[in-house]
């Protein structure tokens, strides 16, 4: 019998503008709820991973735009510790990629508000004070699966991987089917990728229409 308490921490690092890292991050806590994992969220940011890289202008004006909110997620747990992170994501995400509000800085003004949080820590929103810690909590997921890849980061076990990249979030048996074979790969020495060319947009609310996200 497979023992399921084997691995029981996934680490992953998210940027909260990204609509596949929202999806895999739902998957996650589908399988926090059913199998009793730990969830450890690390920030990592976009606009840091593309930093010197010639891209579309739209894709630009993107990223130029989540340089606020990676900023704030960092102070606040500066401030308050690494488990403010679970919940303002999960606030920021479904007010922005759920709900579709796309103004930025009230989504994270609600979450943080909703949270019970300052709202003073908007206050780095356009200040490079915390960046360095925020390069830092980035370096950490480049660290384990290099720069050639995106957001989301998982790890499991210490072992990571970009991804995965899925839509919709899985839920119930499908999510813990996914699990338990990302738990194996991680157990394959030497296995580094498996991919295939996504046609679907996310699916960031079952039963609605597919929308593409950044």
């Amino acid at each position: 019998m497979r023992d399921e308490t084997a691995t029981t921490v996934a680490d992953m690092w998210f940027d909260p503008a990204c609509p596949w890292a929202w999806m895999t991050s739902r998957w996650l806590t589908e399988v926090q709820e059913l199998r009793g994992i730990e969830i450890r969220w690390h920030v990592m940011s976009l606009s840091v991973l593309n930093e010197g890289r010639d891209l579309p202008a739209d894709y630009r004006e993107m990223l130029d735009a989540s340089w606020g909110p990676v900023r704030v997620l960092v102070a606040a747990a500066q401030r308050h510790g690494d488990g403010v992170l679970g919940p303002l994501y999960t606030a920021i995400g479904t007010e922005y990629h759920v709900e579709g509000n796309k103004d930025r800085r009230a989504v994270v003004a609600k979450a943080l508000a909703d949270a019970g949080l300052g709202a003073d820590l908007l206050d780095v929103w356009d200040s490079t004070d915390v960046d360095d810690a925020l390069r830092a909590s980035h370096q950490g997921a480049m660290d384990l699966v290099g720069d050639e890849v995106g957001t989301p980061v998982v790890a499991i076990g210490g072992v990571g991987y970009f991804g995965p990249v899925v839509t919709p979030a899985p839920r119930g048996e499908d999510a813990l089917r996914l699990w338990d074979g990302l738990v194996l790969m991680t157990q394959v020495p030497g296995f580094y990728e498996l991919k295939r060319t996504r046609t679907s947009g996310p699916v960031l609310r079952p039963g609605a229409d597919e929308e593409v996200g950044a």
